[in-house]
């Protein structure tokens, strides 16, 4: 704690000797070394209820925490939320009634379809110049599987016709 060595002691001790003299300096020691004890005890006595108070506070940390637990396992039965799921299930009074519409699973009124517009002679002219370009109105797979069953179909009428 403190930093003092034998040579201070020595110049502290030399010191006290001069000015209390040898008759007085042993009772002087003794009243120092006392006065040493009682702080030394008041010391770790602080020490000790210090300590103390930190493990009560763990331990009533730890008393909470197993509390919290102890609530959370009591809470959860898997049994009585089973049952209380298969009496629920089992009730016959509810199936007469009809279904209430809750917020969650509220349905849209239902939308009523259009009918398309009819073609106009504007819309046959431009499937005709697409078709004399030699070009799709849109490229699906139904045209496209078209364009090559229309392909394969001659070939085949080649054949039949070649070897007949």
């Amino acid at each position: 704690m403190f930093d003092i060595g034998w040579s201070e002691l020595v110049l502290i001790g030399v010191v006290a000797l001069i000015a209390i003299g040898p008759k007085e300096l042993p009772g002087v020691l003794r009243m120092v070394g006392q006065w040493m004890g009682k702080a030394r005890k008041m010391a770790a006595e602080f020490q000790g209820q210090f300590q103390e108070a930190m493990r009560e506070a763990e331990m009533a940390d730890l008393k909470k925490s197993f509390d919290e637990v102890k609530e959370a396992a009591t809470g959860f039965n898997p049994l009585t939320s089973l049952q209380k799921d298969v009496s629920d299930a089992l009730r016959v009074d509810a199936l007469d009634k009809p279904a209430e519409p809750s917020a969650a699973t509220a349905v849209d009124p239902p939308v009523t379809p259009t009918t398309p517009e009819s073609p106009t002679p504007s819309t046959f002219m431009e499937a005709e110049a697409h078709a004399a370009a030699n070009e799709p109105l849109a490229i699906t797979r139904e045209v496209e599987q078209a364009t090559v069953a229309q392909d394969t179909a001659p070939s085949e009428a080649i054949k039949d016709a070649k070897a007949s």
